[in-house]
């Protein structure tokens, strides 16, 4: 069975919201999703520590990365992962799999491009083949991506409360992530 890979911290709940909107999306589907929410008990002196995990990515076809957008960039927590994952760069262990982003802000433009592109980075460093958003923005039927970002999932809340178009839109990214691994 293919597998998706879904790494993430979230703290508002925000984040958390659009991963199970993803999950939500692919539970009827022939495929494994294996979730991992960052805790601060596996960052251990500055290094996120989780061998279980890091074993799992590696058998996914497709590892969806998650963070809000803190001071324009992923937050610490997500930051003590991707530092953790240099063990698998050495021996490029997650190339040819699809890397795609997802992220959230406090305001429309709160820099969570920044984020994404942190993503792209990492994902590229890995060898990893990056897959965004095939929708204009907004201006579609389906409903998707309203704030116009191709790179990935950009979501933005001033209520506290997800947008239903941005969760959406991050289910339109695991379905499209789906469809291409098949």
């Amino acid at each position: 069975m293919k597998a998706i890979g879904i790494v993430y911290f979230s703290n508002t709940g925000i984040t958390e919201a659009l991963v199970e909107g993803c999950c939500n999306e692919l539970a009827s589907d022939p495929v494994e999703v294996i979730t991992h929410k960052i805790t601060g008990a596996e960052i251990i002196e500055g290094r996120f520590v989780n061998y279980e995990i890091m074993e799992k990515l590696q058998q996914c076809q497709a590892i969806i990365f998650a963070s809000p957008t803190y001071m324009g960039s992923v937050a610490a927590q997500f930051k003590a992962f991707a530092d953790a994952t240099s063990d698998k760069w050495c021996d490029q262990r997650l190339s040819g799999k699809i890397a795609a982003g997802i992220t959230s802000g406090g305001s429309p433009n709160g820099d969570q491009t920044e984020t994404l592109r942190y993503f792209q980075i990492l994902a590229s460093q890995h060898g990893m083949i990056w897959m965004g958003i095939d929708s204009p923005s907004n201006y579609n039927a389906l409903g998707v991506n309203r704030l116009g970002c191709q790179a990935g999932v950009v979501a933005t809340s001033e209520d506290g409360k997800p947008d239903a178009k941005d969760i959406n839109t991050a289910k339109y990214l695991a379905r499209r992530i789906y469809n291409f691994i098949q």
